[in-house]
């Protein structure tokens, strides 16, 4: 019953590149329906551990458990199958492509009908590519970008490229949604939107998010507990106003002045 509350559970993992050690021993439990966020100072090892959960790499030790079920070692097509979606640091959107079109290639995972019924036509064809267009009529609705349907997304303004990137991750009907520093390059007024669109996301979608971020007011704000990474460590976990009061952690982190 323990761990029925746990969407996401890293258990003593450990990943070495060579000689050196970017995760050591991380334990971190997600609870569901939650925002848990990670933080660090650079080199922490936060986007390693994201590269874990989703096969990107795989552990040296330790596991990862989505569900109930082991994931460390599978694919990263299976891992997202099985409800996990991710954004990048870098934005790695279709800059010549549309909002829509951009949205529509990453439905493609939902769609079952073969090569036989796409060049016939068939009902099935023309049902499934139906339901499709109004899924993506729908998400453009839910994440506000209705009205830039039609626009390229390398025209978009900076913070839009970056809700259509997490609009993307949704196409894939995610459990868990991992957002690997979406406010990186916003200035305050974008962030503080950004974070009441990652607070809409799991209202309207019932999903758990996970979010690495150096705003610290984005963080602060939106996450139910947070863990803090030093070094390839876990230096602490806890609520918000535990992390903000904790000496340790305002001593490697928090408490330093960016130049």
């Amino acid at each position: 019953m323990e761990q029925q509350k746990y969407i996401l559970q890293l258990r003593n993992v450990v990943k070495h590149f060579g000689g050196i050690t970017a995760s050591d021993n991380i334990t971190i439990n997600v609870p569901k329906d939650s925002i848990y966020g990670i933080i660090g100072p650079n080199g922490a090892g936060k986007t390693t551990l994201f590269n874990m959960i989703t096969g990107v790499y795989n552990t040296t030790k330790g596991e990862v458990l989505f569900q109930n079920e082991r994931i460390n070692g599978l694919p990263t097509h299976v891992i997202a199958r099985k409800g996990i979606s991710r954004t990048f640091q870098n934005i790695r959107l279709f800059g010549d492509l549309t909002v829509y079109e951009n949205l529509l290639t990453a439905c493609q995972n939902n769609i079952t009908y073969g090569l036989w019924d796409g060049f016939f036509r068939t009902r099935k064809c023309r049902s499934q590519e139906d339901e499709m267009r109004k899924f993506c009529d729908a998400l453009l609705k839910d994440v506000g970008l209705t009205e830039q349907r039609g626009q390229k997304a390398n025209n978009l303004p900076y913070g839009m490229q970056r809700r259509l990137e997490i609009a993307r991750a949704l196409a894939a009907k995610p459990d868990l949604l991992l957002l690997d520093e979406p406010a990186a390059g916003m200035n305050e007024e974008e962030s503080s939107q950004l974070s009441d669109f990652i607070r809409e996301i799991r209202s309207k979608k019932n999903i758990t998010i996970v979010i690495i971020d150096h705003h610290m007011d984005v963080i602060m704000a939106i996450c139910d507990r947070i863990s803090v990474l030093n070094f390839g460590t876990l230096l602490a976990e806890g609520k918000p106003e535990e992390i903000q009061n904790n000496p340790e952690v305002i001593s490697a982190y928090l408490g330093v002045n960016e130049s």
